[in-house]
């Protein structure tokens, strides 16, 4: 069926780009895609299939680029699309179940198959109302289902019952704060197997400043939008395996001896083998959605292959920066406060820094992070001038010269 939008992801960057946040957090509500094909689609390998399901997550400091409007832009235009279906956006097992099993669906093959699927998308404005990264039952339920699972789950609760789900597909889009991150993720989640499955995006500043959003909408915002559905809707009816052709495979074969040999110096294996583990998979999960922006034959060619390994590459310069606190000791943490601090004063009195960190710090753990700042070169020691202690920046320049 004829689009209206050569490439549905560049239409839509160009639909919601008006806002503040950086493209890459636009051009990622690929879940708006990913919402639209469901379980319709796969590739197939034999032992499994890659669904193209994935769990995104927004994540940038409170009131920076409005986290929540820029998700909400592509999730409205999926709410409009008959046939898709939203889990809660609060979140239990026993409600994500219930969901799952209600959202139960055939659909034709084509060749007279009838092939189940329970499929849902979440719309998460605070991650934290939908995850608790402590109900180890609810994070090894979402690593299941984010591996695309074939088959029959039966989940029993106390007093609904059992939920009978067939062929689970669970695709989410959330949003947090480097704080909650922080404060809520135990170092076992990194290395391990719920975060090495999600797609982080990372911002820390505008993009631009828009004080007047409708202000800087074009004439046809409107109707944009609602060629956008139209394609959408039609993106949604595409059922069946994708095929890759044999010169992306090939390329496929090669990426994945050099990536296993090669592995990026930026992402140490502790933290960031399960990724590593699991990139292959993001990227074929990337692919479909591409193929499926830009064309309706369920062909993966080289061009995409590559460029999907493109964008998922493109993300892990900016995945320590999401991960840079957890697991670490109050000393290290306070450190890293105590030189922003210092440095964005250029000069400070100690007792004025301690009453900027004492929340947070013990006294010894703020004399030991000063210590630390000082022995790594980020700050100088402390100066008596008077009867006060100063603390400055290392290169910071006085008048004494």
């Amino acid at each position: 069926m004829e689009r209206i939008y050569e490439d549905w992801l560049k239409a839509f960057v160009d639909y919601a780009s008006f806002g503040e946040a950086p493209l890459s957090f636009y051009y990622w509500v690929v879940s708006a895609i990913a919402g639209a094909l469901r379980r319709r689609v796969w590739i197939d390998q034999g032992y499994f299939r890659w669904a193209p399901n994935f769990y995104i997550i927004l994540v940038a400091p409170p009131g920076i680029v409005s986290k929540s409007t820029t998700a909400s832009i592509g999730m409205n235009l999926l709410r409009r699309v008959k046939g898709v279906k939203f889990g809660p956006d609060v979140v239990t097992w026993q409600k994500l179940a219930q969901s799952l099993a209600q959202s139960l669906e055939l659909f034709d093959l084509g060749n007279g198959t009838m092939m189940p699927m329970s499929a849902v998308t979440i719309e998460s404005s605070e991650f934290g109302t939908f995850l608790n990264p402590n109900d180890r039952e609810m994070v090894d339920v979402l690593v299941s289902l984010w591996d695309g699972k074939q088959g029959t789950f039966i989940k029993s609760t106390k007093t609904q019952g059992e939920d009978v789900i067939e062929n689970p597909f669970v695709n989410i889009i959330a949003c947090t704060t480097p704080s909650w991150i922080e404060g809520n993720f135990p170092e076992y989640m990194i290395g391990g197997g719920f975060t090495s499955r999600c797609v982080f995006l990372y911002a820390d500043e505008k993009r631009n400043y828009v004080a007047y959003p409708k202000l800087a909408l074009p004439s046809n915002f409107d109707n944009m939008g609602d060629n956008l559905v139209i394609d959408l809707e039609r993106i949604s009816l595409l059922k069946g395996s994708f095929t890759i052709t044999a010169d992306a495979l090939r390329w496929g074969e090669k990426w994945y001896e050099d990536h296993f040999k090669h592995k990026p110096p930026h992402l140490d294996n502790d933290r960031f083998g399960g990724y590593l583990a699991r990139k292959q998979t993001h990227i074929h999960k990337l692919a479909m959605v591409l193929s499926a922006s830009t064309r309706s034959d369920l062909i993966i060619d080289r061009p995409i292959l590559a460029r999907a390994n493109d964008v998922i590459t493109s993300l892990e310069l900016d995945m320590p920066k999401v991960f840079a606190k957890i697991g670490t000791s109050a000393e290290s943490r306070g450190a890293a406060q105590l030189v922003s601090l210092v440095h964005s004063h250029g000069k400070i009195t100690q007792p004025v820094l301690y009453r900027e960190l004492f929340r947070t710090l013990s006294y010894d753990d703020f004399t030991r992070a000063l210590n630390s700042a000082v022995q790594a070169g980020h700050v100088e020691p402390p100066q008596v001038e008077g009867n006060v202690v100063w603390i400055k920046a290392k290169h910071e320049k006085t008048n004494a010269g």
